[in-house]
C-alpha cells in the first residue's frame, strides 16, 4: 500500500499505556490512555517489571476501544507506529512486539519512533500548530532538552540538563517533602498555597554564559532549607513551612527554565517556543512562559494538558510524519532504552 493515511499509534516507554489512531485527512480520530499511578503507589515510583506487564494486560482492550471508537477496523489500518526508546526497556519490548505483530498480521508497514520527538510535535496536533523552524523545550521526568528545530527530524541541540531533570528534580523534592506520589503534580498542588516572599531559592547556571541546567543542587538546598527550618515546628506551622518552600522550589525551576528559554529565543532568532513534555502542564510555567515571550514579541505553543503526559496520539502523529515519507521497519524490532534524540534523520532519511 503506497498511500498512508491512518496510523495507528501506540505509547509504553514507561508508566502509561496509551494508543490512538490519526489520519492525514481528517486529524486525530480517537485516543485512549490507562495510567498505571495507583499500580505504583505504594511503591512510591515506577516498578519495571509491574510497568510491563500492565503494559500486557492493557494493550489489546485499548486498541480494540480506540478501533471502536474511531468506527474502524484492522484493515482500515495504514501503518503502525510505535516508542522504541528510550525508557523502560520491558515496557518498550511489550509495546514493540504487539505493534510489529499487528503490522505483520495487517500487511501494512511499521516504524520506531522516538519518545521526545513525539512529545516534541505533540503541539503539531492542535488547530493552532506552530510552523517550522521554533526553539523547543522538552521538559519532562527524564529529560530536559533545549533544541532548535528547523523540520521533523531536523533538531539541534542547544542546551540540556547536567544532572537532574527539571520533573526529576520535582519528584524527588516532593518526597524529601513527604509528599505523595506521583510527587510532581504534588509538589505543584502545595506550591499554590505557599507564600512567594517567604524564602528565595538559588536559580542554578543563570549567572554564567550557556543554556544548559544543572537542579541537583536546588535539591540539595531546598532539603537543607527544609531541615533547618522546620526544627520544633508541628501541627499547622509544619504544614505552612512544607507549602512555601514547594512554592520557593517552583519559582526558582520556573524562572530558570524561563530565563535559559529567552536566551535560547535570543540567540536562534526565531519568535516561536514550544513547550512540551510532562512537566508542560506546570500552570505557573506555562503563565511564565507566555509572559516571557510576550515581551520578546512572540508565541508560545503547547499541547493540550492531556498531551503534554504520555500518550499515544503524539506516537501515531509522529509515525505518519515518518510514514508517509517512506520511513520503515523490519520484522526484527528490538528496544532502545538510551537514545539521543540528535541520533535522529529527517523522515525518510
Amino acid at each position: 500500500m503506497n498511500e498512508i493515511d491512518t496510523v495507528l499509534g501506540i505509547e509504553t516507554s514507561c508508566d502509561e499505556t496509551g494508543v490512538a489512531l490519526y489520519s492525514g485527512s481528517r486529524g486525530l480520530l480517537a485516543h485512549a490512555l490507562h495510567s498505571q499511578v495507583a499500580l505504583h503507589a505504594d511503591y512510591g515510583g515506577v516498578v519495571p517489571e509491574l510497568a510491563s506487564r500492565d503494559h500486557v494486560r492493557k494493550l489489546a482492550p485499548l486498541i480494540r476501544s480506540v478501533l471502536a471508537e474511531a468506527g474502524l477496523e484492522g484493515g482500515d489500518i495504514h501503518g503502525v507506529a510505535y516508542t522504541a526508546g528510550p525508557g523502560l526497556v520491558g515496557a518498550l519490548l511489550t509495546g514493540a512486539a504487539v505493534a510489529r505483530s499487528l503490522a505483520w498480521s495487517w500487511q501494512v508497514p511499521a516504524v520506531a519512533i522516538h519518545h521526545m520527538e513525539g512529545h516534541l510535535l505533540a503541539p503539531m496536533l492542535e488547530e493552532a500548530p506552530p510552523s517550522f523552524p521554533f526553539v523547543a523545550l522538552l521538559v519532562s521526568g527524564g529529560h530536559t532538552l533545549l533544541v532548535q528545530v528547523e523540520g521533523v527530524g531536523r533538531y539541534r541541540l542547544l542546551g540540556e540538563s547536567l544532572d537532574d531533570a527539571a520533573g526529576e528534580a520535582f519528584d524527588k523534592t516532593a518526597k524529601l517533602l513527604g509528599l505523595g506520589y506521583p510527587g510532581g503534580p504534588a509538589l505543584a498542588a502545595l506550591a499554590e498555597k505557599g507564600d512567594p516572599g517567604r524564602f528565595r531559592f538559588p536559580r542554578p547556571m543563570t549567572d554564567r554564559p550557556g543554556l544548559d541546567f544543572s537542579f541537583s543542587g536546588l535539591k540539595t538546598f531546598t532539603l537543607t532549607t527544609w531541615q533547618q527550618a522546620s526544627k520544633g515546628l508541628s501541627g499547622g506551622e509544619l504544614e505552612k513551612l512544607r507549602a512555601d518552600i514547594a512554592r520557593a522550589f517552583e519559582d526558582a525551576v520556573v524562572d530558570t527554565l524561563v530565563i535559559k528559554c529567552r536566551r535560547a529565543v535570543r540567540e536562534s532568532g526565531t519568535g516561536t517556543l514550544v513547550l512540551a513534555g510532562g512537566v508542560a502542564a506546570n500552570r505557573r510555567l506555562r503563565r511564565q512562559m507566555d509572559v516571557m515571550m510576550r515581551g520578546e514579541g512572540g508565541q508560545t505553543f503547547y499541547p493540550r494538558l492531556e498531551f503534554c503526559t504520555d500518550n499515544g496520539a503524539m506516537i501515531a502523529f509522529a509515525g505518519w510524519e515518518r510514514l508517509k515519507a517512506g520511513e520503515r521497519v523490519g520484522l526484527a524490532f528490538n528496544a532502545r532504552p538510551r537514545w539521543s534524540l540528535m541520533e535522529l534523520l529527517p523522515p525518510g532519511r
